[in-house]
């Protein structure tokens, strides 16, 4: 894109052209600078053990990796943060259970539509509460009940393994988490994840 706009602004001659390059130029030089700068705070901040983690910071860092997808099937996302506490948890698992949950939910509106996320506190279990949730077609009550079964798909064959659910499911649990599912046919589906907030996992210190 940048490059073709380049092209263009040195073949025009009339400056309402070559600006209208240039601005090209710049929103995609910005936005790129952005993926860059995001996978870069990823990379710096890959660890294997779980650590005191801002959801909406890590929510934010994956609707940034994601932003191209959701706008070329035209998938608005409503963003709905609560004031939170930090989270005990690995950082990159988690991401993974999120892309996995928003690029399904993607593909639950072939034809574009609404997706909401939502972070809460749940004060009395001392959880974060993270919702995301599609206006798509919905599950089939039969194959809800299966839908975090290893090997199970609701999807056609060859157009998925199986794996992502579960998985996604096993990781929470690793977390002291839970992961619950909700859907009716037309009505879309909610995918409902509960974590530990930090001060509830950190190891304690021993007085030795």
């Amino acid at each position: 894109t940048i490059i073709n706009y380049a092209k263009m602004g040195m073949r025009h001659k009339d400056a309402a052209t070559r600006d209208k390059c240039f601005e090209k130029i710049l929103t995609a030089g910005n936005r790129a600078a952005k993926i860059t700068n995001t996978v870069l705070g990823i990379a710096r901040n890959r660890s294997s053990g779980q650590e005191p983690t801002d959801l909406r910071q890590l929510i934010e860092n994956t609707l940034v990796l994601l932003e191209r997808e959701m706008n070329k099937y035209r998938v608005t996302v409503d963003k709905r943060f609560e004031p939170i506490p930090e989270a005990y948890i690995n950082g990159n698992q988690v991401q993974q259970v999120l892309r996995n949950l928003l690029i399904n939910a993607r593909q639950a509106m072939p034809r574009g539509g609404r997706l909401m996320i939502r972070l809460s506190h749940d004060v009395k279990n001392n959880t974060i509460d993270l919702v995301v949730r599609d206006y798509g077609c919905g599950i089939p009550p039969e194959k809800l009940r299966r839908i975090f079964d290893s090997f199970f798909t609701t999807k056609d064959v060859g157009q998925g393994t199986g794996l992502g659910l579960s998985i996604c499911y096993g990781i929470v649990q690793e977390h002291g988490g839970n992961m619950y599912a909700a859907s009716k046919p037309g009505e879309g589906a909610v995918f409902t994840i509960e974590i530990p907030v930090a001060s509830d996992r950190q190891p304690v210190a021993s007085d030795a």
